[in-house]
Order: structure tokens, then sequence, then C-alpha cells
């Protein structure tokens, strides 16, 4: 068998590989864009606005874990052109679709020392995998 003969069956091999994978990452960082809906595989970014400098910090109540599966912790950054102390930037979190069903993915804002105490914001959001 020639190479060339060979190649075409191993590059249609890995062709078929990549159609399996997942489309694209999908971006969320409002609820008005829920429920979402993701197949396995998918990468789920979530970024929140924040300012832990002002002592309230987004908590995950509910990771949805039997749909999605933490990838990273939460991550701030805020913008280096702000120059100001305390400026607010945005909490990013990483999940990926793990399997098939339906989850709830719930963040609360709040103190952590004052669990007690109403959250300021929760972020609820339905998650569907296929």
């Amino acid at each position: 068998m020639t190479a060339a003969r060979l190649l075409l069956p191993v590059g249609m091999a890995l062709l078929a590989a990549c159609a399996q994978q997942p489309a694209h990452n999908v971006d969320l960082a409002k609820q008005s864009d829920c429920p979402l809906s993701l197949t396995t595989g998918q990468t789920l970014t979530l970024a929140l606005p924040s300012n832990p400098t002002t002592g309230y910090r987004w908590l995950v109540q509910n990771p949805a874990s039997s749909v999605l599966r933490v990838l990273s912790p939460e991550v701030y950054t805020n913008p280096e052109d702000a120059g100001l102390v305390g400026a607010a930037g945005q909490s990013v979190w990483r999940f990926q679709a793990k399997a098939a069903g339906d989850g709830h993915l719930l963040l609360v804002l709040q103190q952590p020392w004052a669990p007690e105490v109403k959250p300021v914001q929760v972020f609820d959001c339905s998650i569907k995998v296929k």
C-alpha cells in the first residue's frame, strides 16, 4: 500500500474524531441567558461582576454536579486600566458538561461570614445537557 493510500483513511478517521467534539464554548454572564442547553463535553464559562473588597463574594451554592464538572475555582480579575484600589472586576468559573440530564447552577452574592443574611444577589440558571 502506498503512503498516499494510507494517509486518506487516517485523515478521514481524524476528521471524524474532530466532528465528535463540541462545536464551541459557551459564555454566560447574564441570568437572562438561562435556561441553558449544552451538549456533553462543552465548556461553560460563567463570568459575573464582582468586587470582593466590599466583603461580598459569589458563593457557589449548587454547582449542578449531576450534569457539570468544575474545571476551575473562582478566578477574580479587575481591569488593569481602572487604576483604582477597590475597583470592581469579575469572577469567572469554568465548568464542563459531563453527563446528559438537568441541573441547576446556583450562586449567591453575600458576605461569607454572615450566611444567615439574605444574599444581595442570586444567580440561578437551569442547565440541560444533551
